[in-house]
């Protein structure tokens, strides 16, 4: 979500590694789009187990894209650093993949009294 907010609120300078990005949509759309995978994360860290999928899928599906633009950028030759970029987003999807993965572990049996 604050990551987001923050490209609204003032985006970024150097914005080379996000062209495909933007011809596709305006930043302040980007950035909104990270305020909602971080609320879908945030109220889906709430529901019970089995429900909380959609959290788990908003945040890769919101860094991919980012994530492919700066390949894109750099493989194109427009933006040189993009393969460093492109790491830090694939980094970052990680660990949510891997927690997606975790099996959670047993619930207590409740006891119930006669």
């Amino acid at each position: 979500m604050a990551s987001g907010y923050g490209r609204i609120v003032q985006p970024q300078p150097d914005q080379r590694g996000l062209k495909l990005l933007l011809d596709l949509a305006p930043l302040t759309v980007w950035g909104w789009l990270w305020v909602a995978a971080g609320l879908i994360a945030v109220v889906s860290a709430w529901l019970p187990e089995g429900a909380d999928w959609p959290g788990f899928l908003a945040l890769p599906l919101v860094l991919l894209p980012w994530m492919l633009s700066y390949v894109a950028t750099w493989l194109l030759g427009d933006y040189e650093r993009g393969w460093v970029a492109a790491l830090v987003w694939g980094a970052a999807a990680v660990p949510v993949l891997v927690v997606a993965g975790w099996r959670e572990p047993p619930r207590p049996k409740r006891i119930e009294n006669d």
